[in-house]
């Protein structure tokens, strides 16, 4: 078989590289103290994360999936929000089992690699750079850099661009329904990941190509699953 060249594969951030819920929790919880409000348990924020911190910081302030709360109070709490998780962004965040050899396996054998979240830029390289992870990735894209981010596929289109692949020639890996509706809107297969923040959400149903328990089955299925049509360049 010949040898998989210039490839692009698109990387979600929270709950799929990185085990972000902790220090996202304890931002939330140090917002609704200073707010006086009541702080809520981990899994409970664990299950806001997935759509940006604007909307995370919505849903604790209004409990609902979809809520919106008084703008004078939301931009306070943006304010205490941000300020606290961005001097704690990697507090106790933790990379999840195999990210680190995988993305060092998959960037030596020539696949380009990004990272695409809804985050913030002024929390993402950050995190990225306190993880070790920021050298792996020729292109990071967060969700303020762009007009219109996951699961619009704009970000995608524009990472395969900077990384100069073809966007057909990709795969999107995710732990989310926005990752997939992403993937699909752009037309790339999606691999999803069996642990992060789902939701219980079915992900196959969304149209991911397969589903992965952890990363050390990522590079044996790009390298030799000729479904994926990963772009193979001519040596």
């Amino acid at each position: 078989m010949n040898r998989i060249g210039l490839a692009g594969l698109l990387f979600d951030l929270d709950g799929t590289l990185v085990d972000t819920a902790p220090d996202l929790a304890a931002a939330a919880n140090h917002m609704l103290r200073t707010l006086g409000r009541a702080p809520c348990d981990e899994a409970t924020i664990a299950g806001w994360i997935g759509d940006g911190v604007p909307r995370l910081i919505k849903r604790a302030l209004t409990g609902e999936r979809f809520g919106e709360p008084d703008p004078a109070l939301f931009t306070e709490a943006e304010r205490l929000y941000g300020d606290y998780y961005e001097a704690h962004v990697a507090e106790h965040s933790r990379v999840y089992p195999h990210v680190l050899r995988t993305l060092e396996s998959l960037r030596a054998e020539g696949f380009r690699l990004a990272c695409i979240t809804n985050k913030a830029a002024r929390f993402t390289e950050p995190l990225l750079l306190a993880l070790g992870l920021r050298l792996y990735f020729e292109v990071v894209l967060s969700g303020d850099q762009v007009e219109r981010a996951k699961p619009d596929p704009l970000p995608l289109r524009i990472a395969a661009e900077r990384l100069e692949v073809q966007l057909q020639g990709s795969a999107l890996v995710g732990d989310s329904g926005n990752d997939m509706r992403a993937a699909h809107s752009a037309g790339i297969p999606a691999i999803a990941v069996t642990y992060g923040y789902r939701h219980g959400v079915d992900l196959a149903g969304l149209g991911a190509r397969v589903t992965i328990p952890d990363m050390a089955h990522l590079p044996d299925l790009v390298r030799f699953d000729e479904a994926f049509l990963l772009s193979r360049a001519a040596s």
